[in-house]
């Protein structure tokens, strides 16, 4: 992590390659997953959907869906016109989902959810799930069943991959201080008046805490003392439980060369980040990212290979298929994305491509879906956006 006074930068390094990078400007503040009490300000009845004002440049955007209950289970068979669920001067306790881009304006929802450290609370939601990528179905199971124990009415509950094998005092000391937290946000709802910002998403220090540092992660450096220190007291109080042998390292880095120069970071920033990204056989893609979705096209540039043409190219495909899950997580590439493989004739070499990029995007901690093959050849796939 590399702290100066007016931003601080932070990436994640896995098996010696850069797969994310973050930034928070000191004058930045948190859009996604602040929530908001805000006035609606206009119902388009043809559109299902309305503008409300929560205080920035551009009024938010809600569509009914994110009116209408959380639970299927609960909503309506068909769905009310939305002028029959809110009025115009309304005020609405509402939470971002998607930061304003461009022309557009927030996209906003009342399906509230706060993420923990071992749990995602959704104070409505009245469900209990556990994430997919908990591999053992006895462990999802003991979780499911856990939270079912302590759920309290309405309350959703979804749990973290990173909760698989946690204690049940650590899960309920977290479900305890979220409980709190919406407690808070709902009693300043009651003495505000719209527009005003109930609750902010933590800052970037905080959140790397909560989100990516756990018990995989073996080191941690950072170049500023206070900000050092403040990690140190984060961590020891979330993996409290945890045996110090497991206990990720965190480093105060003195060195004078400057850390992310240290560890190659700045290099590799200035290289991922630009439109025509080489890949090291020779071949290269080529990113261009439109309003709709992102379209990444490979080609096998330089690289000549040494036995056949199929060969060359589906050893081409091969290496572009890890690099751009690496890519989607460090540029932060989101919705919808379709990749231009080269062409290849045999249907196992495709089968193959489409294996490595499942596996490679495993491990992305946004929802990442590998949709398959078009007709037309190309591949598809949608990453969240967050």
């Amino acid at each position: 992590m590399h702290c100066k006074p007016e931003l601080t930068q932070a990436v994640v390094i896995e098996d010696g390659k850069l797969v994310e990078y973050d930034v928070q400007h000191l004058l930045d503040k948190q859009r996604a997953g602040s929530i908001y009490l805000g006035c609606v300000v206009n119902v388009l009845p043809g559109m299902q959907a309305a503008f409300v004002d929560i205080g920035l440049e551009k009024n938010a955007f809600l569509y009914i869906d994110d009116l209408l209950p959380v639970h299927l289970e609960k909503q309506p068979q068909q769905k009310p016109p939305i002028a029959d669920l809110i009025t115009v001067g309304q005020e609405l306790m509402v939470q971002v989902v998607k930061d304003p881009e461009g022309t557009k304006g927030a996209r906003i929802t009342t399906h509230f959810s706060i993420p923990g450290r071992w749990i995602v609370y959704m104070p409505h939601a009245d469900y209990v799930a556990a994430s997919r990528k908990i591999e053992s179905d006895a462990e999802k199971t003991r979780l499911k069943m856990l939270m079912e124990s302590l759920k309290c009415n309405e309350e959703g509950i979804i749990v973290r991959t990173v909760a698989s094998g946690q204690s049940e005092d650590a899960i309920q000391r977290d479900l305890v201080e979220l409980r709190e937290l919406w407690k808070s946000v709902v009693k300043k709802s009651r003495i505000s008046r719209a527009p005003a910002q109930l609750y902010q998403d933590l800052d970037l220090l905080p959140k790397l805490a909560r989100d990516v540092i756990n018990e995989d992660v073996s080191e941690v450096w950072i170049d500023r003392k206070d900000m050092c220190e403040e990690m140190q007291r984060l961590i020891e109080r979330q993996l409290s439980h945890t045996v110090a042998s497991t206990m990720p390292s965190i480093q105060l880095y003195k060195e004078p060369l400057m850390i992310f120069d240290k560890f190659g970071v700045t290099d590799e920033l200035s290289r991922a980040f630009r439109r025509k990204v080489w890949l090291p056989s020779g071949g290269y893609l080529v990113i261009d990212p439109t309003e709709a979705l992102t379209v990444i096209d490979v080609n096998t540039g330089k690289f000549v290979g040494s036995m056949n043409l199929e060969e060359t190219v589906f050893q081409t495909n091969l290496e572009a298929a890890s690099e751009i899950a690496r890519l989607l997580r460090l540029r932060n590439i989101r919705g919808m994305i379709v990749i231009d493989f080269i062409d290849m004739v045999q249907e196992a070499n495709r089968a193959k491509i489409l294996e490595t990029l499942v596996q490679a995007t495993s491990k992305d901690r946004s929802k990442t879906i590998v949709i398959g093959w078009t007709k037309l050849g190309l591949l598809e796939m949608t990453r969240k956006r967050k």
